[in-house]
C-alpha cells in the first residue's frame, strides 16, 4: 500500500458526497459470476462511509457478468445485441444482490439507469440531478449502469470509468474513487519486479512517462488506460480522484492508499467532458490556419470558410474532430451538416451561402457551445 500525505488523506475523507465506481473484475470470481462476498465486503464499506453521515453513489460494473450464467453463456459476448441480453437478465440480479447487502445495514438502495443522451440533453440533465439529489436526501445508495440494454455503439459511454467521471460532475461530487483489482497507477508494468505505484499525479503532465498495464480480469470492458482517462475527465472538472484496489476500499474512501490524482481544472458543462472524452469522431474536418487560430484561441464557431477538406462520413449531430494542416485534432464538436452537404459549402462566408441557398445556410458548421478544445 502507498501511504499519502496527511493533506490528501484529510482532503479525501473530508470529501461529503463520494462517487465510487467498481469494476466488474472486482466484483466476479473466477468462473466469471458475481462473487458475493466481494460485494458484499464492498457494501459493508460503503455502509459504514453512510453511517458516518458521507453520501454515497455507487457506479457498479456487473450486469452483463451477472447475465452470463443465466444465459449459459461461457465468456462475455462481443456483438452489441448478446452483450445487451446478459445486460437484461444481469443488472436486476445485480441490483437484486446489492439491495439485499444494503438491507442488512438497515440502507435502502436504488437503482439508476443512464444513457448518454441524459448527459448530453439539458433536459434530461436536469431531470437525472433531480432524482440524485433527491434519493441522496432520503438516505438512499443510488447504484448507477449504463443503460446497456438500449444503448447503441454510437451513443454509448463506453465503459463504466468514463460513466462514473460524468457521474460525479453531474452529482457535484467532491471525491471520486475508481476501484479495481490493481492497486494504483504503476511507473512501469505492474506484473514485472521493481514496478512501483505511483502515490500521486500532481498534473496531467506526469502520465506522458507511465506506461498503462491492462486490467488482470477478462470479464470487464475498460482497463487501466480508460481509468487514467476518467481520472483525467473527473480533476479537469475540479474533482480529485483515487484509484485504487477494491479490496482496500475502506483505506481509499479515507485517501490512504492508493494513485491520487490532484484536480487541475474547474467544473465545466458535462456535455462538454461527454464529448471530449466519452466520443468516437466519425470524422474530420481539416481547417486553415486562421480557423484554427479562431476556434483554439479565441473560441469561435467553425464557419464554412475556415474548411479546406471534409474526411469521413457522418450526419449532422455526429461529433467530429477539428484538425489542422498537418493532420492533428486539436478540437470536437456537434456538427450542424451532414458530410456529403459540405464539400459545396467550404471556404465560402455564411452570407454568401444565405444569399444563394437560403436563410437555412446561415448557420455555423459547428456551433461554440458544441465545440470543446482537446488536451493531447
Amino acid at each position: 500500500m502507498t501511504k499519502r500525505s496527511s493533506k490528501q488523506r484529510a482532503e479525501a475523507a473530508a470529501a461529503r458526497r463520494v462517487v465510487v465506481k467498481v469494476g466488474s473484475s472486482s466484483l466476479t470470481s473466477a468462473e466469471g459470476g458475481i462473487d458475493a462476498g466481494r460485494l458484499t465486503a464492498l457494501v459493508n464499506v460503503l455502509a459504514a462511509a453512510h453511517r458516518e453521515g458521507r453520501e454515497v453513489v455507487l457506479v457498479s460494473s456487473g450486469a452483463i457478468a451477472s447475465g452470463l450464467a443465466p444465459l449459459k453463456m461461457a465468456r462475455r459476448p462481443q456483438d452489441l445485441a448478446s452483450q445487451q441480453a446478459a445486460a437484461s437478465v444481469g443488472q436486476g440480479l445485480l441490483v437484486h444482490r446489492y439491495t439485499d447487502a444494503f438491507a442488512d445495514h438497515g440502507i435502502r438502495a436504488g437503482q439508476v439507469l443512464l444513457s448518454a443522451d441524459d448527459m448530453t440533453r439539458r433536459t434530461h440533465y436536469r431531470n437525472a440531478y433531480r432524482t440524485f439529489a433527491k434519493l441522496l436526501e432520503l438516505g438512499v445508495v443510488p447504484i448507477v449502469n449504463e443503460n446497456d440494454t438500449v444503448a447503441t455503439s454510437e451513443i454509448r459511454f463506453g465503459d463504466n470509468d468514463r460513466l462514473a467521471a460524468l457521474v460525479a460532475h453531474l452529482v457535484h461530487a467532491e471525491l471520486l474513487v475508481l476501484l479495481t483489482d490493481i492497486d494504483g497507477l504503476y511507473d512501469g508494468d505492474p506484473r514485472k519486479s521493481g514496478a512501483k505505484v505511483i502515490s500521486e499525479i500532481p498534473h496531467h503532465d506526469m502520465l506522458a512517462d507511465v506506461r498503462i498495464g491492462k486490467s488482470r480480469s477478462g470479464v470487464g470492458l475498460g482497463g487501466m488506460t480508460t481509468k487514467v482517462e476518467a481520472a483525467r475527465m473527473g480533476t479537469q472538472a475540479g474533482i480529485p480522484v483515487i484509484l485504487a484496489a477494491a479490496s482496500d476500499a475502506a483505506e481509499a474512501l479515507v485517501g490512504r492508499v492508493g494513485t491520487y490524482f490532484h484536480p487541475t481544472g474547474r467544473r465545466r458543462p458535462t456535455r462538454l467532458l461527454w464529448l471530449a472524452h466519452a466520443t468516437e469522431p466519425r470524422g474530420q474536418l481539416v481547417l486553415d490556419d486562421g480557423a484554427v487560430r479562431a476556434v483554439a484561441d479565441r473560441r469561435a464557431s467553425l464557419l464554412p470558410a475556415g474548411i479546406v477538406e471534409v474526411r469521413g462520413r457522418f450526419v449532422a449531430g455526429d461529433p467530429v474532430d477539428l484538425v489542422d494542416a498537418d493532420g492533428s485534432p486539436f478540437a470536437r464538436g456537434l456538427v450542424n451538416y451532414d458530410s456529403d452537404e459540405l464539400p459545396s459549402l467550404l471556404g465560402r462566408t455564411t452570407h454568401a451561402l444565405k444569399v444563394e441557398m437560403g436563410e437555412a445556410y446561415q448557420r455555423e458548421v459547428i456551433h461554440r457551445d458544441d465545440l470543446v478544445i482537446l488536451e493531447i
